[in-house]
C-alpha cells in the first residue's frame, strides 16, 4: 500500500514536498520496484509527472516539470519524495504515487503509461494560487 502526503495551498513560485510512503506490512524494500508520480488536474486526464527507480537512481520527468520537480528515494524510510519548486497554477491537481512491479526495479517504458502501474495510493491535493 502507498500513501501520498504533503499537499496544500501555495502561492505561485512557492515549493512543496510530497512524500509517498510504502507500507512496511509487505516487508518488500522500496528498491524492488519503481515509483511513479501522476497528477489529475480539473477537467483533464491523469498524467505522468515522474518515475524513479530507487535501486539505481534513474529518473524520468514530464517536460512540464523537468528541472523543477526533482524526485528522490530513501530506502531506509521506504519513502519517495517529489520536491516541487517554482510552482505554477498549472501544477494544481491531485497528486498520486503508484508502484510498478513488472519491470524489475526499473521504470517501465513508456514510464507514464498508467496501465503499467499496479498499486495506487490515495492522492494529495496541491493548489497553486495567489
Amino acid at each position: 500500500q502507498l500513501q501520498a502526503s504533503g499537499g496544500g495551498l501555495v502561492q505561485p513560485g512557492g515549493s512543496l514536498r510530497l512524500s509517498c510512503v510504502a507500507s512496511t506490512d509487505a516487508e518488500i524494500p522500496l528498491d524492488y520496484y519503481a515509483i511513479g508520480w501522476f497528477r489529475k488536474a480539473p477537467g483533464k486526464e491523469r498524467e505522468g509527472v515522474s518515475c524513479i527507480s530507487v535501486s539505481d537512481g534513474s529518473t524520468y520527468y514530464a517536460d512540464s516539470v523537468k528541472g523543477r520537480f526533482p524526485v528522490s528515494g530513501d530506502i531506509a524510510k521506504n519513502t519517495v519524495y517529489l520536491q516541487m519548486n517554482n510552482l505554477k497554477p498549472s501544477d494544481t491537481g491531485i497528486y498520486y504515487c503508484a508502484s510498478e512491479w513488472g519491470h524489475g526495479s526499473n521504470c517501465p517504458k513508456p514510464w507514464d503509461r498508467l496501465s503499467w502501474y499496479d498499486d495506487w495510493g490515495q492522492g494529495t491535493q496541491v493548489t497553486v494560487s495567489s
